[in-house]
């Protein structure tokens, strides 16, 4: 598969340029500062800004997801330490404080994400958003009543939401579908860095119960919300912008960084001036969209194990410490696989058959603990569920911003409807964790959720590839159609179309 540095090349030692209409433009629309450079100065300087976002962008997202995923989960951790008997909480009311983040989680990623869009500087906004949640969490030690927690859980999703859909497109507009999908799957190595180190440090913290007349579960979150702080702050000096206007490149690497995008996108995203709400309107007009929204809400469902964790690991019975500790082997295997799923995805350019591979894997690891109350069956089941649950997640976001490409406000606004309303499950998920050991309501729903999601992705290759097919007869007619669907004359043009599917 060639680059969108080859395709470049391909365009401009073309001895008749305007041979076809699609040439002409990607010619027409080709920096002028590119168009003087050798082929070995052109793969260079691609090499360069990649390893230049390598070092500058990915790992400073992947620690602010860290942050952001030790920052959701301590209230699992913050159980085993006595916060329901401190605050007289039933177990009901511990799956509402669960749940209670994500009802202001959901609503905000929408203008968040739309908002992104518009920011010169979208570091200093994703690293304002950390600094605000991190001081939020530490809060949460202060609550005496479950009302407090209810309100400090709500107003701490709130400040959260900017995080993860704004990370995704931020992300995709770095990088070429070749290379988004290893960053994603190294964005979601730090979540499941971020939830087996957030068990190894909440059983360290939780030691310090008593100190000072603070109890343990104080300690957890005063701590960890003030190193997010810190660290939030020193992550805003070092985030850099958009490509078309970022101080970490040259002019010449800015051209050839934008130019990366556009070529396979078919979008002029450093110049596009179009209103987020149109955006937004195409988006919702997009039938794809409603059906990636409904896998990834499929998804989600399942990936809400994670909340309950350390819950289930205790089902054991082990101790509590030994409990958090053993949360962290099966996230620590999450992560290696999930990036053996993404280079795998990346060099095969290929999507569909490893979701239903995962799928296939999640069916009987639910069986598992329904029907055996073996400790280490059981284990079993929950050192693969971790990858095998989420890991379609990772291949959704990349579908995404490589399906949904343009305009850029519709991407952004597609990527946070996708999280927003996919995400409501994990408000609803939350009561179905009860009925130790065997949880079969919890595990039942899983299990659904996966088959349901097998036909539905089903469905969605279906619909891409006959959109492949239309754009490949030639006809005026079937390309309107495909056009009417979401893809731009520029695409056409481009030769673009639908992969991984």
């Amino acid at each position: 598969m060639s680059s969108p540095m080859d395709k470049k090349v391909s365009v401009l030692k073309e001895d008749n340029v305007s041979s076809t209409e699609g040439q002409v433009d990607a010619y027409n629309r080709l920096p002028e500062s590119l168009r003087t450079l050798s082929d070995d100065d052109l793969n260079n300087l691609d090499k360069k800004i990649v390893r230049k976002v390598d070092l500058f962008v990915l790992p400073t997202i992947g620690i602010l997801y860290i942050l952001n995923y030790i920052d959701r989960q301590n209230l699992a951790a913050a159980k085993l330490q006595g916060i329901m008997e401190d605050l007289n909480m039933s177990n009901e009311q511990f799956a509402t404080a669960i749940s209670i983040l994500f009802v202001g989680y959901l609503p905000f990623q929408i203008p968040s994400n739309l908002i992104i869009t518009k920011v010169s500087r979208p570091g200093i906004y994703i690293c304002g958003a950390v600094v605000l949640w991190g001081c939020i969490s530490a809060c949460t030690a202060a609550v005496t009543t479950y009302g407090q927690l209810l309100a400090v859980r709500a107003i701490l999703g709130a400040a959260e939401a900017v995080f993860f859909p704004g990370a995704i497109y931020y992300l995709s507009a770095w990088y070429t579908k070749r290379e988004l999908g290893k960053r994603i799957a190294g964005l979601y190595i730090a979540q499941q860095v971020g939830n087996a180190f957030g068990g190894l440090f909440a059983a360290a913290i939780l030691q310090l119960d008593s100190h000072h007349g603070i109890r343990g579960w104080q300690w957890l979150f005063i701590i960890e919300g003030s190193a997010t702080v810190g660290i939030g702050i020193i992550c805003a000096c070092i985030m850099p912008e958009f490509p078309h206007n970022s101080r970490i490149l040259s002019q010449l690497e800015r051209d050839c960084a934008v130019w990366r995008i556009e070529s396979e996108a078919g979008a002029a995203e450093g110049t596009e001036d179009e209103s987020a709400l149109k955006g937004f309107s195409k988006a919702l007009s997009d039938p794809k969209l409603v059906l990636l929204i409904l896998c990834n809400m499929l998804s989600q469902t399942q990936g809400s194990i994670a909340n309950y964790f350390p819950t289930l690991v205790g089902s054991l019975n082990f101790s509590r410490t030994l409990s958090l500790l053993l949360t962290a082997p099966p996230y620590v295997l999450a992560g290696i696989v999930y990036y053996g799923l993404m280079f795998y995805s990346d060099r095969k350019n290929t999507v569909y058959p490893i979701i239903l591979l995962c799928i296939a894997i999640s069916i009987p690891m639910y069986i598992i603990p329904i029907a055996s109350t073996n400790v280490g069956a059981r284990y079993f089941s929950m050192m693969i569920l971790p990858f095998a649950s989420v890991g379609p997640q990772l291949l959704l976001y990349k579908t995404i911003n490589l399906h949904l490409a343009r305009p850029i406000s519709k991407r952004a606004a597609a990527s946070a409807l996708v999280n927003a309303i996919g995400g409501t499950s994990n408000i609803w998920t939350s009561y179905l964790y009860f009925g130790e050991p065997h949880f079969y309501a919890a595990f039942g729903t899983l299990m659904g959720a996966a088959i349901l999601f097998g036909f539905i992705i089903t469905v969605y290759r279906w619909l891409v590839l006959r959109e492949n097919r239309r754009l490949d007869s030639g006809d005026p007619l079937e390309i309107a159609k495909v056009i009417k669907g979401g893809v731009t004359e520029e695409m056409v043009q481009l030769n673009w179309r639908y992969e991984m599917y």
